[in-house]
């Protein structure tokens, strides 16, 4: 008995740890077939379609036309954003695409606002695919008994249900007439409660057809970003016209707001695996044929063009089309032609400001020597002392010295243009080989090191000779004032007593007046 108790924990604890493995290995099969079913549900390709989309910042044309669409109505297109209807009462309008859209999935990104100053407002947008354009009528702004779908952004509360703003998905086989008084919701394949109005944010929604399901995705306005998506509502095995129109329409009744699309962004989607069909193929050949005859009566018009001006121009005839236009050489030549012109004014300019200087200098050198007479007369009568006469020395020899160093630039410099000079006459000429281009620049930038090295000698010598900073300009007196403190002041004077008077006689004119009254 005593062997038998010992021995049941044992068993148990052995039962556990079989229990134990065999659940791990049970989630560890399911996970694995999860991850495979996620792995294996690719997402489709997509490919933007321009000729059904539209957005800013250039949504509209000069003549108020938006490329691809068609807008009827109340509906105001824009550089930005269309209005589809303005905050007025009883406004109607719609925007539709021109062509037909023959694509078997697809996916639609409408951005819009919805804006009014009440609390409460009407009628609502709707987004559209039809196999017709319903370009005016009573939903929203367009045809009712439609063939296609419509996802209804509804923000009236017709049957008093509190219901609204709602999003809406109504499908339609052209026979079913579209129940106002309930907002739709007896015809309703789908809908959620969403409230779009007065957002901080542009309202998004992403609307999928895709393997014969629709789905409604919403961004609520509250953030700015675009991908912020949450899910509305979906419809299974939908049945939709295999070509069709997509269109924007909205209406105000009673109440009134903006209802602004800000863009419609259209994409076709493919499943993964198979290659989208060409551009080509999209063309009906109705329109083939017809891009065909323009291109053909163009091209036409352009060969009796050509034949007219060669009979009103005979002299170009045979001449080669290339020889009217500038080729890389000579636009290379024309650039390094245009260089040297550029550098040309400047050493231009900078001789002229050279030879300003060194005016100046001779200037200088003629006054320090007519100083150094002076001195000299003086110092024969013994009044100039041995320091002055050595320090008036010194600056006469670097006045010469800073004199003569200018004159050497101003040489280099008219060395530099004449060699530009006669550049640019050989290169206007045509005659200039490419190893004597090289050669009059590597002499041009010589020079100009020259002048760079000499500069700045003169400068560090300006710096270094404390004898010209001894000649100064005599600083200008101080101007005197034109108004002095005692007439300021009898005329401050003589102003407010003309002032007191004129408010004593002021209030005697008054107090005369009121005696009449």
């Amino acid at each position: 008995m005593a062997v038998s108790i010992a021995q049941r924990p044992a068993a148990n604890a052995h039962v556990l740890i079989l229990t134990f493995l065999t659940t791990l290995m049970f989630y560890r099969s399911v996970a694995d077939i999860a991850t495979g079913a996620s792995t294996s549900e690719e997402p489709p390709h997509r490919r933007f379609e321009y000729k059904y989309s539209f957005k800013g910042p250039h949504l509209s044309q000069t003549d108020g036309s938006i490329p691809f669409w068609i807008h009827t109505g109340n509906a105001i297109p824009s550089a930005d954003q269309v209005r589809i209807t303005p905050s007025l009462r009883s406004q109607r309008g719609s925007v539709w695409t021109k062509n037909k859209v023959s694509f078997e999935h697809w996916e639609a990104e409408v951005t819009f606002r919805v804006s009014g100053r009440g609390r409460m407002g009407a009628d609502g947008l709707a987004v559209w695919f039809t196999t017709s354009q319903g370009l005016d009528g009573p939903v929203y702004g367009a045809a009712d008994q439609w063939n296609g779908v419509g996802i209804f952004f509804d923000s009236f509360d017709n049957d008093g249900k509190k219901n609204n703003p709602a999003i809406v998905i109504v499908g339609n086989n052209g026979n079913l007439v579209y129940d106002h008084q309930n907002d739709g919701t007896t015809q309703a394949l789908g809908t959620c409660l969403r409230d779009f109005r007065n957002k901080p944010y542009p309202v998004r929604a992403k609307i999928t057809y895709y393997k014969k399901t629709l789905t409604v995705m919403i961004n609520n306005g509250f953030t700015p970003d675009k991908e912020d998506f949450e899910f509305c509502t979906k419809v299974d095995n939908m049945i939709i016209p295999s070509e069709g129109f997509f269109g924007i329409s909205a209406a105000t009744g009673g109440l009134a707001d903006d209802h602004d699309v800000l863009s419609f962004l259209l994409f076709r989607l493919t499943e993964p695996g198979q290659q989208p069909p060409p551009p080509e193929s999209e063309i009906p050949k109705e329109e083939k044929d017809k891009y065909q005859e323009e291109f053909q009566n163009f091209q036409q018009e352009l060969d009796k063009k050509k034949e007219e001006f060669q009979k009103e121009h005979p002299d170009v005839q045979g001449e080669p089309i290339e020889d009217l236009y500038e080729s890389v050489n000579d636009r290379e030549i024309r650039q390094v032609f245009e260089g040297q012109n550029r550098i040309h004014l400047e050493i231009k300019q900078l001789h002229r400001q050279l030879a300003m200087i060194l005016d100046e200098q001779r200037r200088y050198v003629s006054v320090i020597t007519d100083e150094v007479a002076k001195k000299g007369t003086n110092a024969e009568s013994g009044q100039l002392d041995a320091a002055g006469q050595q320090q008036l020395g010194s600056v006469l020899a670097n006045q010469h010295e800073v004199l003569k160093n200018l004159n050497e630039l101003r040489n280099s410099f008219y060395e530099s243009l004449k060699q530009i000079g006669s550049v640019q006459h050989q290169g206007n000429t045509g005659g200039m080989g490419t190893y004597e281009t090289m050669q009059h620049f590597n002499d041009i930038k010589e020079h100009l090191h020259t002048v760079k090295r000499d500069v700045e000698h003169l400068v560090q010598r300006s710096a270094q000779n404390p004898a010209e900073k001894a000649f100064k300009c005599p600083e200008v007196p101080p101007m005197p004032s034109c108004l002095s403190t005692v007439h300021f002041a009898i005329f401050i004077v003589v102003q407010s007593v003309l002032f007191f008077c004129y408010i004593m006689y002021k209030s005697q004119q008054e107090a005369a007046a009121k005696k009449f009254f």
